[in-house]
């Protein structure tokens, strides 16, 4: 080491007191790690996803594992942080304790416009839409529920509290002739729809997320049970009604005793999404490993095989990050304007 040296023999312990030796040795091994510091420095990268048991954690779990291992010499610490879901991961990302996050476009939708119980505009961006969230009520097999509107009065859980699924829950509601008043609203986390379906506790269960939905997976395998069709002319409404909704079929042997198709509802495709003050080189290498490396985050779960050239960049009703346009632009995935 060159830089030492010099002082080596400037400062020999032959001639120096022993204390004050120490001290010079101590300030030229800070003085080193400090010219390393630059290099080695780690910096740490939390990504929001949602409780456990859900999709939005199995993925953004995947995309944080994915994204350590794939980075080369960049430095980074990914961890996939378990948050209270779409809403939380908006508030977290604006308040800069969050540097990516998961959340469904629904309601990011309205979070940058500061509307639908919003308080303010946040300046929340989209890095890349990720997969169909897609929404069923499930009943038991034996439950005398045959149609949305038999909802009514009935004991019904909605998601994780604050996770803000009465976004797409209150219009599907509404269009077939509900509010969420008439409904008793239960709320937990995904495994909490298992346990209260499982013993009786609620009437049905709002199920959302990417299929397979390991909660409904979980459902399935317990007991038998039934999706609650969507009357067709209320679908068709609240397609043509809200740019965020799209109609979903799942696929018949997705889930145990349920061989036919069922057309249901994207509510809001999953995004990964940031705040519009994160770097750009981040947000532009972030998006680079997350692309490159979607085939093994695929291999994590299953739904997200439908990151791909067409859904990528889809347009959701939130803006994209800077990083992630310039990405998508030098890799030709961006639609021409």
């Amino acid at each position: 080491m060159p830089a030492v040296a010099p002082l080596a023999r400037a400062f020999s312990p032959l001639s120096w007191p022993a204390c004050s030796w120490l001290a010079v040795m101590a300030v030229c091994l800070v003085s080193l790690t400090g010219c390393n510091g630059g290099e080695g420095k780690r910096e740490f990268i939390s990504v929001g996803t949602a409780p456990i048991g859900g999709v939005f954690y199995t993925v953004g779990s995947a995309v944080s594992d994915v994204v350590n291992e794939a980075q080369g010499d960049l430095g980074w610490r990914v961890t996939a942080e378990s948050t209270g879901g779409s809403m939380e991961n908006i508030r977290l990302l604006s308040q800069g304790k969050l540097q990516f996050a998961m959340s469904n476009s629904s309601i990011t939708y309205f979070a940058v416009r500061g509307e639908e119980g919003w308080e303010e505009k946040h300046a929340t961006q989209s890095v890349m839409t990720l997969f169909p969230n897609v929404a069923q009520f499930v009943v038991p097999a034996t439950s005398d529920i045959q149609s949305i509107a038999d909802l009514k009065g009935k004991r019904v859980y909605l998601g994780p509290e604050g996770a803000g699924f009465e976004y797409f829950v209150r219009p599907i509601l509404a269009a077939h002739g509900l509010s969420l008043d008439d409904v008793d609203a239960r709320y937990g986390s995904q495994q909490a729809a298992v346990d209260l379906l499982g013993d009786g506790s609620v009437d049905a269960a709002m199920v959302g997320g990417g299929i397979p939905s390991p909660a409904l997976s979980q459902i399935a395998q317990a007991n038998p049970v039934r999706l609650v069709p969507f009357e067709e002319a209320a679908h068709a409404a609240l397609i043509a009604d809200y740019p965020f909704f799209e109609a979903a079929t799942v696929p018949g042997g997705t889930y145990d005793g349920l061989d036919e198709d069922f057309t249901g509802l994207n509510v809001g495709s999953a995004h990964l999404v940031t705040d519009e003050s994160v770097d750009e080189d981040l947000v532009y290498q972030f998006t680079k490993l997350v692309w490159e490396n979607r085939a093994k985050i695929a291999e994590r779960h299953r739904a997200a095989r439908a990151i791909n050239e067409k859904n990528a960049v889809r347009n959701n009703g939130t803006p994209f990050h800077p990083g992630a346009i310039r990405f998508y632009k030098e890799a030709g995935l961006w639609p021409a304007e």
